[in-house]
């Protein structure tokens, strides 16, 4: 998978996966632990990734040669879509005071995050399937 889009999906899933953890451990505020820090640090990268998701995916299409284009778009179009309401979410999760477990379990279950992983997911799908294909014609005619 091309370097932007994966290190980007990177950031979005280690804060998820973060997420996970901690919603697990029974918090009630993230107020003065390092562990809040972190959590606040990587929701905030995460958000900062999923800024650039759309535009590093339409990237892939050029780089990969991906064709036909023009699902392509209209899929991108769909990820920043997903993008922008999961940055809504994950932003008014950042502008609490305080961050339990409880809240940031209701965020690891919203569907805008679900639905902008599951973006991730897909497009890392058919990149792999596309560079596993284009490997395979290389060799048959090596």
């Amino acid at each position: 998978m091309p370097t932007e889009f994966q290190a980007l999906a990177d950031a979005i899933e280690e804060s998820y996966e973060f997420t996970l953890s901690y919603a697990a451990q029974g918090h009630a505020s993230d107020a003065g632990t390092a562990q809040g820090r972190q959590l606040r640090e990587l929701l905030t990268r995460s958000v900062e990734a999923m800024r650039g998701l759309a535009a590093a995916g339409a990237a892939v299409v050029q780089s990969e040669g991906l064709a036909p284009a023009a699902p392509y778009e209209k899929f991108f179009r769909v990820l920043a879509r997903d993008a922008e309401d999961a940055i809504a979410a994950v932003e008014l999760v950042l502008a609490q005071p305080a961050i339990g477990s409880q809240l940031i379990d209701n965020l690891n279950a919203s569907i805008h995050l679900r639905a902008l992983l599951t973006d991730i997911f897909l497009v890392a799908e058919i990149v792999e399937a596309h560079q596993a294909r284009s490997t395979a014609s290389q060799h048959e005619v090596l």
